[in-house]
């Protein structure tokens, strides 16, 4: 019991520092996708990922904005 109220309170603490990286994401997806040299149509999935992940974070969904926003980065070629 000791051990999963442990675990809680870190997953507690770590909360607000998954929350705080999703602008720092949003932002290189921004100035990734002003030189990126994609197609059309993944330049349409970038913009689509780096849209739901900022609604995501909204929403307070920080894992699954995380998720969608490295998703993105990735076909950028960033992190």
């Amino acid at each position: 019991m000791k051990h999963i109220l442990l675990t809680a309170a870190f997953a507690l603490a770590a909360a607000p520092a998954l929350a705080g990286s999703c602008p720092a994401d949003m932002a290189a997806i921004d100035a990734a996708m002003e030189s990126a040299s994609l197609s059309e149509g993944d330049m349409t999935k970038v913009k689509a990922l780096r849209a739901e992940g900022e609604e995501l974070h909204d929403g307070g969904d920080h894992a699954a904005s995380m998720a969608k926003l490295a998703e993105a980065k990735s076909m950028l070629g960033i992190d």
